[in-house]
């Protein structure tokens, strides 16, 4: 799969250069200056040779096979060029040359006749508009960056030719080497699914970066991820989180979902690690790369300065990691062999005048403490520290375990030497105890992935044709969002509980729907124009008797022909009312890349406001409901406290499972709440108090063979 881009034997350059600054030359330069076994071919019409390689007028005067051909041509030239490759049968191409969608109204066309050229030809395509990529196996370098790297267990793929010589630079530094090097450009053909494919199946590569600004198929990107995070770990800078406009959304759920948190939600799901920034993704880069992963949470600190080691502590007690507890032949150790005024405890203070000799004895005998699973190690530059020589230390016990170490040796040119005894040793270096801390987060967080197991999708035996007959009679009145009570209809049908309702037209069919009912009663305005009633005044809890039904029934209805005249009112519905329980809300918003957003959170009037939720993408299985349920903040809320009952989180888990069927086999819902959804103590079950749903005009592909699938 996608072969002739990383070993291909033949190699033209279709606009090579004999200027040097273009990067027709600076391209060509690299294929034959880093060790590349295979053949290169340059093609200018204008040019007998280029850098001492001959060059043809054009593909059809190459006599040979070509492999993978590299386009640097003008834009405007670029689909006469792929014709020509096509007729040579070249099957792999990278297009360098920008001018394409990146450009405007114009390039955009350009790039999607491009699109439907290279399908046409049955040919693969990287690019337009990248900086092309680097295999380190075949030394094969097709792109215009200024370095190669050194050969290494990272592949990185980006949508940022930019950022991808900045990551080469730093590399240099860094002592951090590379499989796969990729610049995805457009992204026209080939792009993240189809390299973390090839990426999988590479042996020389043991982690995978990514610098995204979006992905084109969020399914085919979340199973792709799913696979290769449980081999390798993956980490992503996404970037182009925020809007300039908020679209107009009429539930909760729209308005607090968006781009950010569904591309948070996919991140997690799929087991990759979400970089916040470049600096953060470097700092995971390196201790993946170098370091073997961590078998629990506990971290020993050991410092020569309190301050840096206080704050070590802190970091960690912030994190998912716990200070290690020494066993009591450890601290023996350790206080025998100590100063007196040294700290035997975690962290360990060896103090400020500790030598190379110092370090090497507590690192050793903490490190085969059995309840410690990682180290870091803080130095600070003291007149008589041994900088160079505790690093030495250092590297040579790293290499003999298999217990992660990383360092922070806090200062500037005095430390200097010690990072590069470091770095030689693959021991990764942070300039502050705060980022260390965060790397070993990282890596034991990606620990809990890999032994994660998948959940198993429930499937709920529901009426599945009655609600998509409610949909379709929506459809037919050219409406998208349902009254309320239509929309307890729907979610009744998969089995959530509803209280009585009974929608009336009139003050005297609500008088005797409450009396049915029986006071105290709810009542609400009922149309598909006024979602949110509360914010119109158009909510009443509490009612009494007849007299107060009558009222709220003239005075909302005649509110609402006073200030929407054009609104369909078709009544009130007077609703049991129910006490007791505790409110959440559940969700659900569909985005444009992953699906449908499932949301779960503390309910009521002031969700906006606390914004105290979670979401998943669904379908989604029982433990991803649990983690939902456990996510929120207010837990503790719905655990009990001051002697109040748990409520039933089973009953939660249910519901959060029925509303993921119900928004997978109906692709048609956009948005919907259920809010408040009241959750009773124990085992007290749900009821869903109100509900809002929003379809399209287009019916989704689900099958109509029975009433209950």
């Amino acid at each position: 799969m996608l072969d002739h881009f990383f070993s291909p034997k033949t190699v033209a350059v279709i606009g090579a250069s004999r200027e040097e600054g273009k990067v027709g030359y600076d391209l060509l330069k690299n294929l034959v200056t880093y060790g590349y076994k295979g053949k290169v071919y340059p093609v200018n019409p204008h040019a007998d040779n280029i850098l001492g390689i001959r060059a043809y007028a054009s593909l059809e005067e190459i006599n040979d096979r070509i492999d993978l051909a590299v386009i640097v041509v003008p834009a405007p030239h670029v689909l006469k060029v792929v014709d020509e490759c096509s007729a040579k049968g070249i099957d792999s191409i990278i297009v360098i040359s920008a001018g394409f969608k990146e450009s405007g109204i114009d390039g955009a066309a350009r790039e999607r006749e491009l699109h439907q050229k290279i399908k046409h030809h049955s040919m693969r395509m990287l690019g337009p508009n990248c900086l092309g990529l680097i295999d380190t196996q075949s030394c094969l370098n097709a792109s215009f960056a200024a370095d190669m790297p050194a050969q290494g267990n990272i592949a990185f793929i980006s949508q940022s030719g930019a950022l991808c010589t900045s990551v080469l630079d730093w590399a240099v530094d860094e002592c951090v080497g590379f499989s796969k090097f990729i610049s995805m450009g457009n992204k026209t053909d080939i792009d993240e699914v189809d390299l973390i494919h090839v990426i999988d199946e590479d042996v020389h590569t043991k982690v995978v970066l990514g610098y995204l600004e979006g992905v084109k198929n969020g399914t085919a990107f979340m199973n792709a991820a799913k696979r290769i995070t449980k081999k390798k770990p993956m980490i992503v800078v996404k970037a182009g989180g925020t809007t300039a406009g908020a679209r107009a959304a009429s539930s909760h759920t729209g308005t607090l979902a968006g781009a950010e948190n569904a591309y948070d939600t996919a991140f997690k799901q799929s087991g990759i690690l979400r970089a916040k920034t470049v600096e953060e993704l470097f700092d995971y880069a390196r201790i993946f790369s170098h370091q073997p992963l961590p078998t629990g949470p506990r971290i020993a600190v050991i410092t020569n300065a309190g301050g840096p080691g206080i704050i070590a502590a802190d970091a960690v007690e912030r994190s998912k990691l716990k200070m290690a507890p020494f066993s009591k032949n450890t601290v023996t150790l350790l206080r025998n062999f100590l100063p007196p005024m040294a700290n035997v405890y975690n962290p360990v203070d060896v103090l400020g005048d500790a030598k190379a000799d110092r370090y090497k004895f507590v690192i050793e005998k903490v490190i085969e403490d059995p309840g410690v699973d990682v180290i870091l190690v803080i130095l600070t530059p003291q007149a008589m520290t041994e900088i160079e020589k505790t690093a030495e230390v250092i590297g040579e016990i790293s290499n003999r375990t298999d217990k992660p170490i990383v360092t922070s040796f806090m200062g500037g040119k005095r430390v200097g030497t010690g990072l590069k005894v470091m770095c030689r040793n693959r021991v990764p270096n942070y300039p502050f105890p705060e980022r260390a801390v965060s790397a070993v987060e990282a890596m034991y967080k990606y620990t809990l992935w890999q032994k994660k197991s998948a959940s198993e999708i429930k499937k709920f035996v529901v009426q599945k044709e009655n609600v998509a007959s409610i949909f379709e009679k929506i459809r037919h009145g050219e409406r998208q969002c349902l009254c309320e009570d239509e929309a307890k209809q729907v979610i009744s049908h998969y089995g959530f509980k509803i209280p009585k309702s009974i929608l009336a037209t009139s003050e005297a069919e609500a008088v005797r729907a409450a009396e049915e009912i029986g006071y105290p009663v709810v009542a609400k305005i009922s149309s598909p124009d006024i979602l949110h009633k509360s914010d119109f005044g158009g909510v009443r809890i509490g009612i009494k008797d007849a007299s107060e039904v009558q009222r709220f029934f003239s005075d909302i209805t005649q509110k609402a022909q006073r200030l929407l005249p054009s609104a369909e009112i078709k009544g009130v519905l007077v609703q049991q009312m129910i006490t007791g329980g505790k409110e959440v809300v559940l969700g659900m918003s569909r985005d444009p890349q992953f699906g449908p957003l499932l949301m779960f959170g503390l309910g009521g009037i002031y969700i906006e406001v606390i914004k105290d939720v979670t979401f998943r993408i669904a379908p989604i299985g029982a433990n991803d409901a649990e983690e939902m349920i456990h996510d929120i903040r207010s837990l503790p809320l719905l655990k009990g406290v001051r002697g109040e009952k748990p409520v039933d989180i089973n009953a939660l888990v249910d519901n959060i499972l029925r509303l993921s069927q119900m928004v997978t086999d109906f692709p048609e819902i956009l948005e919907m709440d259920i809010n408040p959804l009241i959750v009773f103590p124990e085992d007290g079950g749900t009821m869903a108090i109100d509900a809002r749903l929003t379809i399209s005009q287009t019916a989704g592909n689900y099958q109509q063979k029975g009433s209950k699938q």
